[in-house]
């Protein structure tokens, strides 16, 4: 992964102590969000962004967190947060895409999504890609379910 890490961005304002860093702590990792309705045969790409647009990096990340507190173990993971970029199509949270409700997105069923309904599956795609060289990650996915789905989901074996 060295390969694909990344100088942070100067930030606006002088970080504390505890959170200047020199590593390289941002990686070029390319995410692609989908998301598919319960009447569409396909996913269909709501958002191209990039890890790299991340405010602060993993290293700040985990040090705000432990000096405020919060347990930390081998093993441990945890989120990011929002991944967005400066452009309309690379916003990650349907907040920013939709522009507080305000701007519809238009999936192909001809549906209209301001946020994100019970049936809907989110999918993301993540990978590297450097002088012909592409690691991926994978996907996840989760599918929002109705209050009783969860209820009966979580009562099974």
């Amino acid at each position: 992964m060295r390969d694909f890490a990344l100088e942070s961005d100067k930030k606006d304002l002088e970080e504390l102590p505890h959170l200047k860093c020199n590593k390289k702590g941002l990686f070029d990792i390319k995410l692609d969000v989908y998301l598919q309705s319960q009447k569409m045969q396909e996913p269909f790409k709501i958002s191209s962004t990039n890890y790299k647009h991340m405010y602060w990096n993993l290293f700040q990340q985990l040090s705000h967190m432990s000096s405020n507190g919060t347990p930390i173990g081998v093993g441990d993971l945890y989120g990011s947060g929002t991944i967005s970029g400066s452009n309309e199509n690379s916003y990650g949270s349907m907040l920013e895409l939709c522009w507080k409700g305000t701007k519809p997105l238009s999936l192909p069923d001809g549906s209209k999504r301001t946020f994100i309904e019970d049936g809907d599956t989110v999918i993301f795609h993540g990978y590297c890609e450097k002088n012909g060289v592409r690691v991926g990650f994978g996907e996840v996915r989760g599918t929002v379910l109705l209050a009783q789905e969860q209820e009966q989901q979580s009562r099974s074996p």
